[in-house]
């Protein structure tokens, strides 16, 4: 006799749910691009983008877009409407888009910082245009940091979340959700086949997003370096009154973070005097107003506690 009711069932009921609720939600793209490359295919770049305002306003990845000023967005219902775009971001690669006619009812934003390794998440793209593409698995790692280039230019994505939910082509930009529908992340398709990556949807992102939607763009400071969550050592567990830092795992050749003496292998502690557990503690310092200033930053390296000041830079489009 099968039971009423098994974990799979559970499972799969919670993943259609998410889909159900999503799908129409999340509208295809088609940008047109100047150069091919790069997943493009005919002169266009595809990808996904998320409806998050009831007016019009739909959320994507600066990479999809690129240069491009306008393109068209078509959802699940057949309709379709031209959009341009209000503004991207190539640190956080998020952009904001507007569309000119009817869009379907918004997603729910959620909070990616309540996130935690293991927890059940949905990805929900839109590549084509047609049903919709979905896949489902945990949250595997937070507090990622994505090193990604374009050209000779290197850029980092800070803070992001990575996930075993496969990421289908032109699946970039579209939802990563949580079990209520709530869309916690925008993915990226950028890391890699085989390799789910997503930006998170929090207090960063959400001043980010507004900023774009109010100035079209966001000044970013820059220090140039990749880091991963990183444990202290007891005593200084006891010291700080926390577990962990940010370990430092790349340093981008002639940054500002090169330039002030940091180095792979340092376990960032402070910046401007405030605790540093995660990446989003340092990209909340990122913004206009720490650009060419002195950021003092104390890290431990082999066992000893050193001071260093970086001066952030710029953040310049490649």
């Amino acid at each position: 006799m099968v039971a009423d009711q098994s974990p799979l069932d559970a499972y799969s009921q919670v993943v259609a749910g998410v889909a159900a609720h999503l799908t129409g939600k999340v509208a295809s793209l088609r940008v047109p691009q100047s150069r091919s490359g790069g997943g493009r295919r005919g002169g266009e770049s595809l990808g996904s983008a998320v409806v998050f305002t009831s007016d019009g306003f739909l959320l994507t990845n600066a990479h999809v877009v690129g240069n491009a000023q306008s393109g068209t967005a078509s959802f699940a219902d057949g309709t379709s409407a031209p959009f341009t775009v209000v503004g991207a971001d190539p640190l956080s690669d998020l952009a904001v888009l507007r569309t000119a006619g009817t869009t379907p009812a918004p997603a729910e934003l959620g909070e990616a910082d309540q996130l935690v390794v293991g927890q059940l998440v949905v990805a929900v793209g839109n590549p084509l245009g047609l049903a919709g593409s979905v896949t489902a698995g945990v949250v595997s790692a937070l507090g990622r940091s994505l090193p990604t280039r374009s050209g000779a230019a290197v850029r980092l994505i800070e803070d992001v979340i990575q996930t075993d939910a496969a990421l289908n082509p032109g699946n970039s930009g579209g939802a990563l959700a949580d079990s209520q529908a709530r869309v916690v992340g925008i993915n990226t398709a950028v890391a890699g086949v085989g390799l789910g990556m997503a930006v998170p949807v929090n207090e960063t992102t959400r001043r980010i997003i507004s900023t774009l939607m109010r100035d079209g763009k966001v000044r970013r400071a820059y220090l140039g370096l990749v880091s991963v969550p990183g444990p202290l050592p007891a005593p200084l567990q006891e010291r700080f009154g926390r577990l962990s830092g940010l370990r430092v795992s790349e340093v981008v050749p002639g940054s500002p973070a090169d330039r002030a003496g940091l180095r792979a292998g340092d376990l960032l502690l402070t910046a401007a005097g405030k605790p540093v557990e995660k990446a989003q503690d340092l990209q909340r310092l990122m913004f206009a107003d720490a650009i060419g200033q002195p950021l003092a930053i104390t890290v431990m390296r082999n066992g000893a506690l050193v001071d260093v000041i970086a001066q952030p830079s710029e953040l310049v489009a490649a």
